[in-house]
């Protein structure tokens, strides 16, 4: 079991959403937390809420598309409390809108959140973890889009798959480096200290519908959006705000699989018949399925 108290937590995209909850669970716990994210007033109000329930909390503004960035902010985790213990890359962003119609900012934009974002925080912070050699976990915040193909959500069903592959690699990657790292009984006993989980929740009530706000002005695009792309965020809205879990239920649930070191976190176990669906896709060489074909289970997933 992963025990939280006393230990210290870093958190992206702690400014609200997941992030936010994921701070309030693990002051509860009686951890130590350092909070990143991009709008460095929405940081704010989660460190000044957070400290005024008692919590010991730093915030530091950081975008994770920026490699110098997430190194600043390992630094200031260090500088402040020593050691990191969990590491939530959970920073996100989302467009929408057919492939075709999405600019090279579009690309860009998400990718460099969605994906370096995480990757600047394995990198950054799990040599890190290993050179503590206490217990320590990482939860790379992916989506049920990591695991489905929706339309009209391309760049964000592509960054969401890549998060997937990167959280399955770093976990045989952790494997073969704690194992290889030393020798007999010394190995047995190092071995598996640093973990990691994928987490890939359904829609939930945040704010990743308003995304766009935190879009870097040098990435922003000059055009009008097309019709499909504000279809698009418009079944994003009430798709979010349709959500029968709230983000503290998330954070809950993260939380349990952090302590019992499980490795897939799928907040709403109903999609896992369309998760299915592609999978006999694929084992059976036919074309893609729609993945709202089996929408009744998708929309009163819990």
């Amino acid at each position: 079991m992963f025990e939280f108290a006393g230990k210290v937590a870093v958190i992206t995209g702690a400014g609200s959403g997941f992030g936010r909850a994921f701070a309030q669970k693990g002051a509860a716990l009686g951890m130590k937390l350092v909070l990143a994210d991009v709008n460095a007033e929405e940081l704010a109000r989660s460190v000044d809420a957070l400290r005024a329930a008692g919590a010991d909390a730093i915030g530091v503004p950081a975008d994770v598309s920026n490699a110098g960035e997430v190194e600043a902010l390992a630094r200031a985790a260090l500088d402040a409390f020593g050691k990191v213990h969990l590491l939530f890359n959970n920073a996100g962003v989302g467009s929408g809108g057919f492939l075709w119609e999405s600019s090279a900012n579009d690309w860009s934009w998400v990718f460099g959140v969605n994906v370096m974002g995480v990757a600047h925080g394995v990198r950054v912070f799990t040599p890190i973890m290993l050179a503590q050699n206490e217990p320590a976990h990482i939860v790379n915040t992916a989506s049920v889009a990591g695991l489905l193909s929706p339309p009209a959500m391309g760049i964000y069903n592509a960054s969401k798959h890549a998060v997937v592959s990167l959280t399955e690699t770093l976990y045989h990657d952790l494997k073969l480096a704690q194992a290889g790292s030393q020798t007999g009984s010394q190995a047995a006993a190092a071995a598996g200290l640093v973990g990691c989980s994928l987490l890939c929740p359904a829609f939930v009530p945040t704010g990743i519908a308003d995304a766009e706000r935190s879009r870097p002005a040098e990435l922003r695009n000059a055009s009008r959006p097309t019709r499909s792309q504000i279809a698009a965020g418009k079944q994003l809205q009430r798709a979010v705000q349709s959500g029968k879990l709230a983000a503290a239920d998330v954070a809950d649930i993260t939380f349990e699989a952090i302590a019992a070191r499980r490795f897939y976190i799928i907040t709403h176990p109903a999609i896992m018949a369309t998760v299915r669906l592609r999978h006999e896709d694929i084992e059976q060489l036919r074309e893609p399925s729609d993945p709202m074909s089996l929408k009744p289970e998708v929309k009163n997933a819990e």
